[in-house]
């Protein structure tokens, strides 16, 4: 047979060895949170982390877009702009999805449109 289009010096065997146990391992990564779910269910720091988690991902994506865009003032004004959309849209309807979800159009349409 060929090389099966391997770099020179490269095996069949070399290959299976690294992929098979990088495998096995995904996919026991993957289902380990599942397996622990029966225990974790009542667990007052999975409940803590269900309230916090959301609102401090979100909190970093923010500081992290505003930093990125310290050194661009137009940039920077359209995502204060838009995060206080965010914000005033939130206050109002109180529903996450639709205020991620409008803040995010509103950023894509003026940066696209305007920048």
């Amino acid at each position: 047979m060929g090389n099966y289009g391997l770099p020179p010096g490269v095996s069949l065997g070399m290959v299976a060895a690294v992929l098979i146990p990088a495998a096995i391992v995904t996919v026991l990564l993957r289902a380990l949170p599942f397996s622990l779910l029966r225990v974790l269910r009542n667990s007052p720091f999975i409940e803590f982390l269900g309230v916090f988690m959301p609102v401090g991902v979100m909190t970093v994506l923010v500081v992290y877009t505003l930093v990125g865009y310290s050194a661009e003032p137009a940039r920077l004004g359209v995502a204060v702009g838009c995060l206080a959309f965010t914000l005033l849209l939130q206050r109002w309807k109180r529903r996450a999805d639709l205020s991620i979800l409008g803040g995010t159009a509103l950023y894509m349409l003026i940066a696209n449109i305007l920048l």
